[in-house]
Parts: C-alpha cells; sequence; structure tokens
C-alpha cells in the first residue's frame, strides 16, 4: 500500500489526470471491472440475506428486541473484524484479502436459515458479519489505490456496484420469497458466491496494486530507529482527527442504510400490511435509487464538490426517510425509501474514500469501523423504540443521523489536509504534500482542482 497521500485525484493532463505511471490503462480497467464485480457480489448477498429476515424472525419466534439484539452479532462481527483488516491488508495485500473473504461471506450466508432461536441466531450472525466487514475494508483499500492510480473520483461507481447488487438481490429474493424456504434461498447464494468467486478472484490476484507516481516517500525516523518499509506512516493529530469526523459522517448514513436494510421490510409489511413480495421490493427500490445516485456520483463530485455533495445528500435522505417512515400508504412509504437511497448514495464512499486518501488501509479500516458502529447501534435501538413506541417512530432517527451528517460536513467546509511541513516530517514528500492540500479542500468541485493542476503543472 502507497504511503503517499492517495488524495491526489489530478495533476496535469486534464480532468482526472493521467493515469499511474507504468501501469497500462487497460490493466487498470480490468482490475476496475473485476474490482467492481466483488462489489456487486457483496451487494447481492447481503440483500439476499435482507430480504428474508422476516422469514427468520418467523422461524426463529424472536420480538422485535430480540430480533433486534441478534442483528447486532452482524454489526458487532465486522466491526471487530474490521479493526484488523487493515493490518492484514498491509501485510498481506488487499486483494488476496478480498479474495478470502468473499469465500467466508459466501459460506456463512447460509447459517441463518439453519437457526431456530434468537441467541442461536446471533451467534451465526457474528461470522456472517465477520466475513462482511472484512470484505468491506479489503475490497475498499484495493479501490482506494485503484482511485488513486486512476486519477479520478471514481468511488462511487464501486459502490454504485455494490447497490446494483443490492438491488438484483432484493429483487430475486423478492421473487421466490413465497415458494421457496429460506434455507434452500440462502444455499443458493452460497453457491453463486463460490462461483463468482472462482471466476474473478484468480484475475484479481494476477493484478499487482497500482502504485502512484511520484518521488518515493523518505524513510522516516520513529522514535529512533527507521521505519520498516510496508509498515504505516505515522499519522499526526490533526489528520487522525480527519479520519475520525468523516468517520463520523459514515457512521450517520450508514445507520441509515443498515436500518432500510434490517427493518424496512418489516416496517411494510407489519405496519402497512404489504405482502412479503412489495415488502421485499422496499429494499429493492432503495438500492436502485442508491444505484442511480452512484453512478451519477462521480459527474456529481465533479461538478458540485464533495461539500455540497454531502451537504445536499444528508437533507435529501432526511426528508425522504421522514416519508418513508411516516407515510400512511405503502406508494408513500416506497417512494420516501427512493429519496432516501438517492440522498444516502453518495455519503458514504465519498467519506472512506477520503478517509482512505488521508491514512491507507488505515483509514478505511478507521472510517469503515465507525460507519458500522452506526449498524452496530441502529438494529438495537430500533428494536428497543420499536417495542417502547412503534417502528414507524423509530425509523425516524434515521432522519435524525442524515440531517447530522448534512451538518458535520457543512461545518468541515474548509477543512483541509495536514500542512506540507507537518506531512514532510512524516516522511511524504514536499511536492505530494502540497498538492493534497490543494485537493482536500472539501469545497472545490474535482473538475475545478483538476484545471488548476493542469495550469500549475
Amino acid at each position: 500500500m502507497p504511503n503517499l497521500n492517495k488524495l491526489r485525484t489530478a495533476i496535469s493532463g486534464g480532468r482526472g489526470g493521467d493515469p499511474a505511471r507504468g501501469v497500462p490503462l487497460s490493466s487498470l480497467t480490468r482490475l476496475r471491472i473485476t474490482l467492481t464485480v466483488f462489489f456487486a457480489l457483496d451487494g447481492f448477498l447481503f440483500a439476499g440475506w435482507v430480504v428474508r429476515i422476516p422469514a427468520i424472525k418467523q422461524q426463529t419466534g424472536a420480538s422485535a428486541s430480540d430480533l433486534g439484539l441478534a442483528l447486532l452479532g452482524v454489526s458487532a462481527g465486522a466491526v471487530v473484524t474490521m479493526m484488523f483488516t487493515g493490518r492484514m491488508c498491509r501485510r498481506f495485500g488487499s486483494h488476496p484479502v478480498t479474495v478470502v473473504s468473499s469465500v467466508l461471506l459466501a459460506l456463512s450466508i447460509a447459517l441463518p436459515a439453519r437457526t431456530h432461536s434468537a441467541l442461536t441466531l446471533g451467534l451465526v450472525l457474528l461470522v456472517f458479519g465477520a466475513a462482511y466487514g472484512s470484505l468491506n475494508v479489503s475490497m475498499n483499500s484495493a479501490a482506494v489505490d485503484l482511485v488513486a492510480a486512476m486519477r479520478r473520483p471514481v468511488m462511487s461507481s464501486f459502490h454504485a456496484a455494490f447497490s446494483l447488487g443490492g438491488m438484483a438481490g432484493a429483487g430475486l429474493g423478492g421473487l421466490v420469497a413465497g415458494g421457496l424456504s429460506p434455507s434452500a434461498h440462502l444455499l443458493a447464494l452460497t453457491g453463486v458466491g463460490l462461483v463468482v468467486t472462482a471466476l474473478a478472484g484468480p484475475s484479481l490476484l494476477r493484478h499487482t496494486v497500482p502504485t502512484v507516481p511520484g518521488p518515493d516517500p523518505a524513510p522516516a525516523a520513529v522514535k529512533g530507529g527507521a521505519e520498516s518499509e510496508g509498515a504505516p506512516r505515522r499519522l499526526d493529530r490533526r489528520t487522525r482527527r480527519l479520519v475520525v469526523l468523516f468517520g463520523v459522517i459514515a457512521l450517520c448514513t450508514a445507520y441509515g442504510e443498515g436500518a432500510l436494510a434490517d427493518w424496512g421490510a418489516l416496517h411494510l409489511a407489519q405496519d402497512l400490511d404489504a405482502g412479503a413480495g412489495l415488502a421485499a421490493a422496499g429494499y429493492s427500490l432503495f438500492a436502485l435509487a442508491m444505484t442511480v445516485g452512484r453512478l451519477s456520483g462521480t459527474a456529481l463530485l465533479e461538478r458540485l464538490g464533495q461539500t455540497r455533495t454531502l451537504v445536499a445528500g444528508g437533507a435529501l435522505a432526511a426528508l425522504g426517510m421522514l416519508l418513508g417512515a411516516l407515510a400512511p400508504t405503502t406508494w408513500l412509504a416506497l417512494l420516501g425509501f427512493a429519496v432516501t437511497g438517492l440522498g444516502l448514495a453518495n455519503i458514504f464512499p465519498v467519506a472512506v474514500a477520503r478517509a482512505g486518501a488521508l491514512a491507507g488501509p488505515s483509514g478505511v479500516a478507521a472510517a469503515s469501523t465507525l460507519g458500522y458502529g452506526g449498524m452496530l447501534l441502529g438494529p438495537p435501538a430500533i428494536g428497543f423504540l420499536a417495542d417502547w413506541f412503534s417502528l414507524p417512530v423509530a425509523l425516524t432517527t434515521v432522519a435524525l443521523l442524515a440531517a447530522a451528517a448534512a451538518l458535520i460536513a457543512y461545518s468541515a467546509r474548509n477543512v483541509s489536509a495536514p500542512e506540507p511541513s507537518s506531512a514532510g516530517r512524516a516522511g511524504v514528500p514536499a511536492e505530494g504534500s502540497q498538492e493534497a492540500v490543494r485537493e482536500a479542500r472539501a469545497d472545490v468541485p474535482a473538475d475545478a482542482t483538476a484545471r488548476t493542476a493542469h495550469q500549475e503543472g
């Protein structure tokens, strides 16, 4: 994993800059396609599990609060694993960790349908969540490297693939929900996951991690000793605060994604009397809206910049979730889900990409861990609030946190990366640090940055 600040998305060569020196564009394109397949598979498998939650709830006889605690296993397993996956990526490489994690996720998705109590469901979801968390950190780390090499803000396109896979998984789940048992459905998903990994895995393993051109960082003295090759660069306090800031933004939005994944279908079925197929279509529609939003994310970021994108997305998601939670009819609730998906679409990928640009795999792991902390708090919080008040009232907390993400992003509109002098002391060349400072201005559209870099080049 390169130690250079990978926020350098544009240098001379026009919008988006030139690809990494020494790496053929065709190779980067093939790597992008392969990574896109893994993002789509992740979304497909996760959505396939999500749409069977109502059936598994009935199978285990769990109450709303019991189900919330059981679902906590997914987030708990993910968060614990994410704390170590960044180190694994630095040691073994993000590509091998992605392949291994994909195999584990495919194998573990069949486990929930074998349970018959909330306790055993929670235990197997720990395993499922651990594989899910490891895959998310490793493939996002690989994507951050590729984004740096391509010199374009294409991170949203990978998350669009995740949403597209989620839409396909939820749609297929809705079609088979009435005639196929959860056990047969999830076992079939295991087969799909293993086959796709077997086909795409060798391609990912053949590609080395692309490196960002520029002078190699000078060895930094760390407490009297030279920093070992491949060891993570020691981050200064300001950079750590920035990573945490983006992690909190990810937390606010991951809470919303997790809430709709875990409770959206149940809300439509219980509170609005939607059938099993229509309830499953709720998450599919949400995923479709997120896909559309993320497919347009690169153009949106290049035109508006990160701050405007984050603020507008948070505000839109807040309004959409209020409608989705409090609407008196199924169709209005579905409209609210779609608006929420559009609003949340680009917030999490931007936050993770920014954290990864600042701190590499450690930044991705930290932001992802905080983000899934939102999912960690979400399932039990919504479950308990649903028992105390009602599920629609509980879901309004998604709107509150989306609005909070917008406020945090606006308050951080002038935040920039560390000053060149401090970055240089950390082992980053002054040239790369100055460029990072220019481009870390979150309120500057990417195309404007590209033009500035081209003129200065």
